[in-house]
């Protein structure tokens, strides 16, 4: 028995029958059914209703009625329950449930313009706008080498798309300003301040920030996000922003309450609940893996400044650190699992690390389900797998390492240039043959001071 257990602990730690054609064929196929499920259920709608009788794009029904609402002029009734659930019935004349809104202003004001166009053109747009920039974010993560086929495959998408949700919108805003820390720290804290439509994504942002020592970032992202808050402030109002506030406690009643639904949620706190768990208990479990995910930012700095994996570990950490965590909003995941991907197709793959990759990448398809049947709340479990991949990768040195080498920072390019430069001028201006046995590996160690010192006495002695 022992040896039957040993035996199937070594084929998940190595897994070597997940070779990279086998990934390959297992992404076409699922794209595949996707697509072919995608399809069938539109050609199944009647007028812009699903076979349940719901609208196509579940939720988004709720951004565009919303919309609606405000572009008629009274954009504080957007957070009137009644008023909202009777716009949504009358644009289906009839009852086609309720998806509630709960998003602050800023929200508002980014899906405004979709509510110039007629419903399910609105959707198509909505989803193809947002779809496209998470596209290009997520390709720039995986690189060129896997293709966009995993990309498009990946479940936590198809999830998205049937629900008309806004992961799209969130991974390419964290993702994009993940990706841009090093190379344009001022846009990549513009994208993370748009995280301020959907904050509670966004509570680890500031943490991790101030533990790299990104000031210009984070001075940026608070510049952003004040600055959607100021524009929806002043086109809706601050009588909108007066009913947002009075209607936010009800978000936390429908979460403990299971209005939305504890099996369609990834958090910890709803793990908790799903097991029977009390409110005291769930809280109190999330707040520790709350302050575990920060901790653990910190200890990433302190341990590897600045690496590879803080973007990655960010968008990973973000995840865990939110108890308002649905199925769709998964589509984040692609970000972390992009990067351990690509970085582990250069380093080798370390034990465990397939079986983790595989696991994270299927969970949007079967997470809801298996809690709905069998109570075993998955999400947190594999998230929090993820995450130690992706701090164990930085901790073996070869992912981890600093990200400036691949990436120069803006000073960092200066500073190559002026070496460049040094060099360039003693070969040209010393006395003598030029000094070629001295570059450039004699001079690659100077600072910029050093580098004007030198060029300067290199001028004067010519």
């Amino acid at each position: 028995m022992s040896a039957l257990v040993s035996k199937i602990l070594a084929w998940l730690r190595d897994a070597d029958w997940l070779t990279r054609d086998r990934a390959a064929a297992y992404c076409r196929i699922l794209f595949f059914v996707s697509l072919a499920a995608a399809l069938l259920w539109i050609t199944l709608s009647r007028g812009g209703l699903d076979r349940e009788g719901k609208p196509l794009g579940a939720d988004f029904i709720s951004f565009w009625t919303a919309s609606k609402i405000a572009l008629g002029g009274h954009p504080a009734e957007v957070y009137d329950m009644a008023i909202h659930r009777a716009a949504q019935t009358g644009l289906f004349s009839r009852d086609v449930g309720y998806a509630a809104f709960f998003y602050p202003p800023t929200f508002l004001l980014i899906c405004l313009p979709f509510a110039a166009l007629p419903y399910l053109a609105s959707l198509a747009a909505w989803l193809g706008v947002t779809g496209y920039a998470y596209w290009r974010v997520a390709r720039a993560w995986l690189g060129d080498r896997f293709g966009a086929l995993p990309i498009l495959a990946f479940p936590a998408v198809l999830s998205n798309i049937g629900h008309g949700q806004n992961a799209f919108l969130s991974a390419a805003l964290f993702g994009g300003g993940a990706l841009m820390l090093d190379t344009r720290p001022l846009l990549a804290g513009i994208c993370l301040g748009g995280l301020v439509y959907k904050p509670h994504l966004a509570i680890v942002v500031p943490v991790a920030l101030i533990a790299a020592r990104r000031w210009r970032t984070l001075l940026a992202a608070a510049a952003a996000s004040a600055a959607l808050c100021a524009l929806s402030l002043a086109v809706f109002g601050a009588d909108t922003w007066l009913a947002f506030l009075q209607a936010s406690p009800k978000a936390r009643i429908a979460l403990e309450q299971n209005a939305i639904g504890n099996e369609k949620m990834q958090s910890v706190f709803a793990g908790v609940r799903l097991l029977h768990g009390g409110l005291t208990l769930a809280y109190g479990l999330q707040i520790v893996m709350t302050l575990g995910v920060c901790a653990a930012l910190v200890a990433l700095q302190r341990r590897a400044f600045r690496c590879a994996a803080e973007g990655p570990a960010m968008v990973a950490a973000a995840l865990l650190a939110s108890p308002f965590l649905l199925d769709y909003d998964l589509v984040l995941l692609a970000i972390p699992l992009a990067w351990i991907a690509r970085d582990s197709l250069r380093e080798g793959f370390l034990a465990w690390e397939k079986t983790i990759l595989l696991a994270a990448f299927v969970l949007p398809a079967v997470s809801r389900s298996v809690a709905t049947y069998t109570g075993a709340p998955l999400g947190p479990l594999v998230l929090v797998a993820v995450l130690a991949l992706i701090l164990r990768r930085a901790r073996s040195g070869g992912a981890g390492r600093d990200a400036r080498e691949r990436r120069p920072t803006r000073r960092g390019r200066r500073l190559l240039a002026c070496r460049r430069t040094v060099i360039t001028m003693i070969e040209r201006r010393a006395n003598g043959a030029p000094i070629r046995t001295a570059a450039p590996e004699g001079y690659i160690g100077i600072d910029s001071r050093q580098g004007l010192r030198l060029l300067r006495d290199v001028l004067h002695r010519s």
